[in-house]
């Protein structure tokens, strides 16, 4: 359980470190935003199929592939579901290219905390999950992977609202409340795997269908929409190879 608890602080004191280093960016260009969110998507990947989906894959075999299977597009459907209601995290300074007809009458900060736990949340389960587990390093590795990746994102989400004066104040309480959510979900997670072993696999590809979801849908579009495309994919390589390294290390 210690480990379990020093993981939810990681995890969530990444946010807020990374939020701390943003109040020094005034202005963070597309390229430079693009290039950091990148980084973030290639480690998040890389934790997703090396410290989840694998290892689910590894617990059942063979003939129980199907299980890790249906976890991951049980992941990626719930988040999914949750995007029909709550805006994406990244647009919520500007335009929404989606419609979100049922939040019309949410003032902007309510949107805001509905969009941060909708997609922080999965991210504090899937670094929890890996401890019910017997494979304690691929756990760490999920675990460190999310925290580094939380530190970027920190500052991506923080220097837009300060720049579009949200106080200081306000701005560093809401990215703490991202990192206590991921906190909270660290905690959910390893309860869930640990009632049943048999749901283990599921519950590990569950959290990496939900990552492989925010890469995708969130991510990978968002930073090949300011034409820095070839540069924002040396750096989700990059991200992924820095995880994958960190792995073999650990």
């Amino acid at each position: 359980m210690q480990m379990i608890f020093l993981t939810a602080l990681g995890v969530g004191g990444a946010t807020i470190i990374g939020a701390l280093i943003g109040f020094f960016f005034h202005n963070v260009s597309h390229k430079v935003n693009d290039i950091i969110l990148s980084f973030a998507a290639g480690i998040m990947l890389a934790a997703a199929i090396i410290g989840l989906i694998l290892p689910a894959v590894e617990a059942t075999g063979e003939s129980g592939i199907w299980w890790p299977i249906i976890g991951i597009f049980a992941g990626a459907m719930f988040l999914n579901a949750m995007d029909k209601v709550t805006p994406h995290l990244h647009k919520l300074s500007g335009v929404d290219i989606e419609e979100h007809k049922d939040n019309k009458n949410l003032d902007g900060a309510l949107l805001f905390m509905l969009a941060v736990a909708i997609h922080n949340l999965p991210e504090g389960m899937a670094a929890g999950v890996g401890f019910a587990g017997e494979d304690t390093s691929a756990a760490i590795t999920v675990a460190v992977g999310i925290a580094l990746q939380n530190i970027p994102e920190g500052i991506i989400t923080v220097s837009p609202l300060v720049m579009a004066g949200v106080k200081r104040g306000r701005a560093f309480l809401l990215a703490a409340v991202t990192g206590l959510i991921e906190v909270l979900g660290t905690f959910i997670g390893y309860s869930l795997a640990a009632v049943s072993t048999g749901l283990l696999p599921f519950a590990l590809a569950f959290a990496g269908g939900t990552m492989l979801y925010i890469i995708s849908d969130e991510m990978i579009p968002e930073t090949h929409s300011h034409g820095y495309e070839r540069t924002a994919t040396y750096s989700l390589l990059i991200g992924f190879v820095v995880m994958l390294v960190m792995d073999t290390v650990l």
